[in-house]
C-alpha cells in the first residue's frame, strides 16, 4: 500500500471483474476482511426514481431527487 492508502489490484482479478482505469469501486467491511467489487453508476442506481412529470424535465430537481434516494438507500445499508 502507498503512502497515500492506494493499492494495486492485480492485473487478473481487474480482467476477471471487467475493470478499466477510473472505474470506481465499493470497499465493503466484514469482519476483518475488505470485499471489493465495481460500484454500479450513479445513473444506474437511479433509474426510474423519478416519475416523469412534465416535460421538459427539470434536470436540477431530477438530479436533486435521485441524489436524496441515493443516500437513503447508502443510509439503510448502514
Amino acid at each position: 500500500m502507498t503512502q497515500k492508502g492506494q493499492v494495486t489490484i492485480p492485473a487478473v482479478i481487474r480482467s476477471r471483474l471487467g475493470l478499466r482505469p477510473k472505474d470506481r469501486m465499493r470497499f465493503e467491511l466484514d469482519g476483518d476482511e475488505v470485499k471489493l467489487s465495481p460500484a454500479r453508476s450513479q445513473l444506474d442506481d437511479g433509474f426510474g426514481a423519478v416519475a416523469p412529470r412534465r416535460r421538459p424535465e427539470d434536470w436540477p430537481d431530477v438530479k436533486d431527487t435521485v441524489q436524496e434516494k441515493m443516500a437513503a438507500d447508502v443510509a439503510a445499508e448502514c
